[in-house]
């Protein structure tokens, strides 16, 4: 009889057995299953957020009105005075006045701006224009050993006479900030 007891014993311990192992093997699944809806979870949401981003950056461009051409009184030369008011670049000096023309123009794609010195062509900026503001960008080509990035808003106009500020920076490592005031060229 003790024999048959002690069989009894040893057949539940290993049923327990067997059913603890079988429930931690269920457990175990279980767990990965959740893991993998917890991944595929944060892959959708990344994506809810990614396109409310999108949707977001949509609404911005739209309030923004672009123009795509100059009004009839900013087309033309203007004669423009800049001056160096703030600066970390050996290049500039402040108080330093630099004086260019200014031509207003459009290609077919882009509000252009081409600067001028007594003969030549020194830099064209690429231009946007909304109701009260002409902001225009230029930079000089990745080969270049000296890589130039200038911006200019003009926020300030009447009939005759633009005003704002250009920025300049060189290599990343110094900038300059410049007032700028154009005057409109009549007798052209």
């Amino acid at each position: 009889m003790i024999k048959k007891n002690l069989l009894f014993v040893v057949a539940g311990v290993s049923l327990l057995y067997a059913c603890d192992n079988t429930k931690e093997k269920q457990l175990m699944q279980r767990e990965a299953e959740l893991n993998r809806k917890e991944l595929l979870f944060q892959a959708k949401e990344a994506e809810y957020l990614s396109l409310l981003n999108m949707r977001d950056s949509l609404k911005i461009q739209d309030s923004i009105v672009k123009i795509n051409a100059w009004p009839d009184e900013i087309i033309g030369h203007w004669n423009s005075k800049i001056v160096c008011v703030e600066t970390n670049c050996s290049e500039y000096v402040i108080g330093d006045v630099r004086t260019d023309q200014w031509q207003f123009t459009k290609d077919s794609l882009n509000l252009l701006v081409n600067v001028y010195n007594k003969r030549d062509t020194i830099r064209v900026y690429k231009g946007t224009y909304t109701d009260s503001q002409i902001a225009l960008h230029f930079a000089t080509d990745s080969t270049s050993q000296k890589f130039v990035d200038m911006k200019v808003f003009l926020n300030e106009m009447s009939t005759n006479k633009i005003s704002g500020y250009r920025t300049v920076s060189v290599n990343g490592k110094c900038s300059a900030k410049f007032t700028v005031e154009l005057t409109k060229i009549t007798n052209q």
